[in-house]
């Protein structure tokens, strides 16, 4: 693979849009984290096909798909999508993001998902991002409040996983609240 491109760098973590190439590498993570992400994200096809129409999804202009890397080795530690991106008066994004059975626990999503968070603002224009959360999911509830997003509300049988509508807690983070350092940039 080429020396990667990073949008924007941290102490450990770097950020990176998505691409093909990380296929292979994605997909290998995302079946060793299965039994620990299946509760939060359903079972997820690992095939080229069903990555190229993710990447194809990414593609739109509603879309951006991150992926969090070492920087010292460049794989892969997680991944960060913005979906449902919105500009004009709104200047919204929804996140959704995924953190590995092999590097969970060193807080390479806190770092990474802070500078996909400085890269929407920054980068993107935009001025809130959400993330809508499982009630049961602390590790996903802890990530978001040391990056200091509010708990803005509840929605009840909010999105359709494992066969059944999934409650969700409603946390956001704007521009006026979020820590904005700046990373550098590569």
């Amino acid at each position: 693979m080429a020396i990667p491109t990073y949008l924007l760098l941290g102490p450990r973590v770097a950020i990176r849009h998505l691409c093909r190439e990380d296929f292979e590498e994605r997909s290998a993570l995302a079946r060793d984290s299965a039994e620990m992400l299946q509760r939060w994200l359903g079972v997820r096809e690992q095939t080229e096909e069903a990555f190229d129409n993710y990447l194809a999804r990414l593609e739109q202009p509603a879309h951006e798909g991150f992926v969090i890397c070492l920087r010292s080795t460049d794989e892969i530690v997680g991944g960060v999508n913005i979906n449902n991106i919105v500009h004009g008066s709104f200047q919204n994004g929804c996140l959704g993001y995924t953190a590995y059975r092999s590097t969970a626990g060193h807080g390479y999503m806190t770092e990474g998902l802070r500078l996909v968070i400085q890269y929407a603002f920054d980068k993107l224009g935009l001025h809130r991002l959400e993330a809508n959360i499982q009630p049961d999911n602390t590790s996903s509830l802890n990530l978001v409040k040391r990056l200091g997003f509010r708990r803005e509300g509840y929605s009840a049988a909010f999105q359709f996983i494992n066969g059944a509508w999934r409650d969700h807690e409603r946390w956001a983070i704007t521009t006026e609240s979020g820590d904005t350092a700046e990373p550098a940039a590569h």
